[in-house]
């Protein structure tokens, strides 16, 4: 701890002001904990409190409800933490009811400070700037700016090197990668790309689905992706303007302008359904859905290639 002696100080300062908020919350009666806590990103459990600590100190501007952490930074509540060259965290008085008002702030006069070191304060936005690195028991992420929206229960990161980990999948993305904790969805702008073990999707959006299972653990089922879609398992290459891909069958169904490749070999068509696992596709003129229908029916194009011969001085050889 050498050399955080103020950042402790004011760590136990800022844990105290923010308990008795969270003391009054817990003397209600006790309500079934949301869908998502214990995994993931902790962004909706508000009972939770809000530590943070810095090697620079933290500035408090009372007047605009803020706390600004500089140098090494941290913010961690639940089991997720950020950890940036600065942490900027908004927050606001707890109401005694236990339960804070969502409305904005209003300017700190001598007896709103006197009540909000009485009654507790509670941290609802949190911004993150250089470096900055997100993570939970399962998941990481990385970037250079984030917004971490509690009462939403969203997280938006931005900058270079974008990039989401998990236990099974890494996702980086050019424009931004997003977190909503309600839904369970994560989302990759921009040149997004998700990998897992030799399978491979990219295009320009990028939207997973999470899902839990019967011991609480997270993982996607999920990808949707939409926008120069490009998927790639083993020696095999789809393209497509759409995709979706079902995680736990390994079935990706590609639509419009759909182009499977395999060496020199190339089919075209409207719709294709790949197994990942078992690398078998099947090409079609048109979705299932509208293919009966279609006037004048659409016609499967394919390029297979001859197998080149071996020359007479390979032969000898």
């Amino acid at each position: 701890m050498k050399g955080r002696g103020g950042a402790v100080s004011l760590l136990c300062a800022l844990v105290w002001l923010i308990m008795p908020a969270v003391a009054l919350a817990q003397t209600k009666a006790p309500q079934p904990a949301p869908a998502s806590a214990g995994t993931g990103f902790d962004l909706g459990n508000s009972k939770n409190p809000t530590a943070i600590e810095a090697d620079q100190g933290i500035e408090w501007q009372q007047t605009n409800h803020v706390y600004i952490a500089r140098g090494n930074a941290k913010v961690k509540r639940g089991n997720s933490t950020v950890v940036a060259d600065t942490l900027t965290a908004h927050y606001r008085p707890a109401a005694k009811s236990g339960i804070a008002s969502t409305a904005a702030p209003a300017p700190a006069s001598d007896a709103s400070k006197e009540n909000a070191l009485e009654g507790g304060t509670e941290i609802y936005r949190v911004e993150a700037d250089g470096h900055v690195h997100f993570f939970s028991e399962t998941q990481n992420v990385y970037g250079e700016h984030a917004i971490y929206d509690i009462d939403k229960g969203t997280l938006v990161v931005t900058g270079d090197d974008l990039k989401l980990v998990t236990k099974q999948d890494t996702v980086t993305a050019r424009d931004s990668l997003e977190w909503y904790d309600k839904d369970q969805i994560a989302v990759a702008r921009g040149d997004a790309t998700i990998v897992r073990e030799q399978k491979r999707m990219r295009a320009d959006v990028v939207t997973a689905t999470v899902v839990r299972d019967e011991k609480g653990a997270q993982h996607i089922s999920r990808i949707d992706a939409q926008g120069n879609v490009v998927v790639t398992s083993q020696d095999q290459v789809g393209r497509g303007d759409s995709g979706v891909y079902n995680v736990d069958t390994g079935i990706t169904t590609l639509a419009g302008h759909v182009k499977l490749t395999r060496g020199q070999n190339e089919l075209r068509g409207q719709y294709a359904v790949v197994d990942m696992n078992k690398n078998i596709s099947r090409l079609l003129s048109a979705p299932p859905s509208s293919a009966l229908t279609a006037n004048p029916p659409g016609r499967v194009e394919g390029l297979i290639m001859p197998r080149q011969q071996p020359s007479q001085s390979q032969t000898k050889n």
